[in-house]
């Protein structure tokens, strides 16, 4: 019985490092593929979301800017 056991216990500590590896490999797959993912689109000419909401903020601005001065000609036609 006492043999049993072991063999149970052998096995198990086994399957216990069968995991951790492939725990391991998947952890290394995925660090290789976000790598691969992040030189892909630094290659391209993608811009940031913090660069497109700084240009979408500076051309709202401008928008608002543009019908303020609008408004202001409108006014100054009508004088």
């Amino acid at each position: 019985m006492q043999t049993r056991n072991k063999i149970f216990d052998d096995l198990s500590q086994i399957m216990t490092n069968a995991m951790g590896v492939a725990q391991g490999a998947k952890d290394e797959a995925e660090n290789a593929m976000k790598g691969m993912m992040d030189r892909w689109l630094a290659d391209r000419d993608f811009v940031t979301r913090e660069e497109f909401d700084a240009v979408r903020a500076m051309a709202q601005k401008a928008r608002e800017e543009n019908e303020a001065l609008k408004a202001r000609l409108d006014a100054m036609d009508k004088a």
